[in-house]
């Protein structure tokens, strides 16, 4: 068990205002499509956008097509949104004949080559991040990287660790405390994701086209014309079989009881050759197909729904990065695109992901053990795939069955203990977090009003396919951003950062006198020294 739970959670009720304190970012993608057909562009990435490379704001995630959005971090909410809705709208402007879909599952696909892979210019970095695509795409289809999602990175501050730390008598040293706090909110976080999914998940269903050639799937047709297939009860598809996941990384027993485990275990599957990977030499168009032959490329490669972070130096591995500074942030990566909101998140999720990660972070945490991550595993995939059932029982820590709502009570009445000491702290907005652990009750009450459920009403309802559906939000959002101009200086801002990223990235190819197979050697290094 975490041994400080109950410290942090005294810290945190008699000094609510460090809640104020916590910071936050988000990192949202979007695939570009074409106006006439909302099919995925095929065109570069646009330079009016400046360098997917060099650019802090607006870059590239697999496909050249994918584009993902970084907010500044900040303790304010608000800030988060507006900086995310300040960047949809210059991109908006900046789009010809095309415009960003909203929605998780990909728009109409023409199989993999429909799929560019995002290209990243010629300095080694920029290689280094093309042929790590390359290696994605050779090992997994590249379907299911055209997937996109919401990630949201969270950190308390640091008067918070302090006065914790203080508690205890300073017995620790104050990066290894800071670590151990993170990984017993992630190990709580793995035996409860499958709330968040219930209550985020907005991908029950898939274009017809991104299930060419799958004969396995076990999806449905919905509706008579088969444009789209389904589960009747899923939540989010992007979290199952279809999406993030790979049968050769099941076998690593990642494990976050300690950072020296979780180090190790990435650092070896990275140097270690993986027999089936040693086929990929060349891509078609002669291109290295792949980084090396490891169960991993890079640290990236492995799918979690949630990691602890670090924020890396220039060409350091971020493992590295974690052995030598310990667990800065972590990044939530479960969070579903929600199609029928502006900008995919807004403010009363993100309220909602603060209050679940405290949540996780002052309750005690038991060690990672084998019948544990099973649990978690099971869990996760009944609420993927039948989250919205009737009678649906999920496995509690002994392992009986017990129905959802009972299992999801004591993670709710936590929250909105939280929820009471952060309105505390704002008597104009006396019942704000509040209200949101309420909604969360409703949604449990009724399946009826979570996001997956409105999604297949909608479409039932109307008789459109998810492409139809997903692209009518699509496209008025896209109206709606043109609608609001940005500030001037704010437009002025964007587009100088897009024209210095530009200049960024040409004189980091000017200043590239290595090799690429030197840089490489250079950068795997790093892992034979931790």
């Amino acid at each position: 068990m975490t041994k400080h739970a109950s410290v942090f959670r005294q810290v945190l009720e008699t000094n609510p205002s460090l809640l104020r304190e916590i910071r936050r970012g988000v990192e949202k993608e979007s695939l570009r499509v074409t106006s006439s057909q909302a099919t995925l562009a095929q065109t570069p990435h646009p330079a009016e956008l400046g360098s997917a490379l060099t650019h802090p704001s607006i870059t590239t995630d697999y496909s050249e097509a994918l584009l993902e959005f970084i907010t500044p971090v900040s303790a304010s909410i608000s800030a988060t949104e507006q900086g995310l809705a300040n960047l949809h709208r210059f991109t908006a402007q900046q789009l010809k004949d095309e415009f960003l879909w909203n929605a998780s599952m990909p728009c109409v696909v023409n199989g993999d080559a429909g799929i560019p892979i995002a290209s990243f210019g010629r300095s080694n970095v920029g290689q280094m991040k093309r042929i790590y695509r390359n290696g994605l795409s050779v090992r997994y289809g590249r379907r299911m990287q055209a997937i996109a999602g919401i990630h949201y990175n969270f950190s308390l501050p640091d008067a918070f660790w302090k006065t914790a730390r203080a508690s205890v008598g300073n017995q620790s040293d104050a990066m290894q405390f800071q670590t151990e706090g993170y990984l017993a909110l992630i190990r709580n976080f793995f035996s409860r994701a499958w709330l968040l999914l219930y209550l985020l998940g907005a991908s029950p269903t898939v274009c017809a086209s991104f299930l060419q050639g799958n004969r396995s799937h076990p999806l449905q047709p919905l509706g008579e014309d088969h444009h789209s297939y389904y589960l009747p009860f899923s939540t989010s598809l992007r979290m199952g079989d279809l999406g993030y996941t790979s049968n050769a990384q099941a076998r690593m027993n990642v494990c976050y009881n300690d950072i020296e485990q979780y180090i190790s275990t990435l650092r070896d599957a990275i140097l270690t050759p993986h027999s089936a990977y040693e086929s990929f030499v060349q891509m078609d168009n002669g291109e290295r197909a792949q980084l090396n032959t490891g169960l991993l490329q890079i640290e990236n490669e492995y799918y979690s729904p949630i990691r602890p972070k670090r924020v890396t130096q220039s060409g350091e591995a971020p493992v590295v990065a974690l052995a030598q500074r310990g667990v800065e942030y972590i990044e939530v990566r479960c969070v579903d695109i929600n199609p029928f909101i502006p900008f995919g998140i807004d403010a009363s999720t993100m309220r909602l992901l603060d209050l679940f990660l405290l949540a996780c972070l002052i309750d005690d945490s038991p060690l990672c053990d084998e019948s544990g991550r099973q649990r978690n595993a099971i869990n996760l995939r009944r609420m993927v795939n039948t989250g919205r059932e009737p009678g649906l029982t999920l496995l509690s820590e002994d392992g009986s069955e017990v129905p959802l709502a009972e299992l999801a009570e004591p993670i709710l009445a936590r929250m909105m203990e939280i929820a009471v000491w952060y309105d505390a702290t704002d008597t104009a907005n006396a019942t704000t977090y509040q209200a949101v652990v309420k909604d969360a009750r409703e949604k449990l009450a009724d399946p009826a009003l979570t996001l997956s459920a409105r999604m297949l009403k909608e479409m039932e309802d109307s008789g459109q396919s998810f492409w139809q559906l997903a692209q009518g939000y699509s496209r008025r959002w896209h109206h709606e951003h043109l609608a609001h101009p940005l500030e001037a200086q704010t437009l002025a801002q964007l587009r100088d950062e897009a024209r210095a990223s530009l200049i960024r990235q040409s004189e980091l190819e000017a200043r590239d006198t290595q090799s690429l197979d030197d840089y490489l050697a250079e950068f795997y290094q790093q892992y034979k020294h931790i």
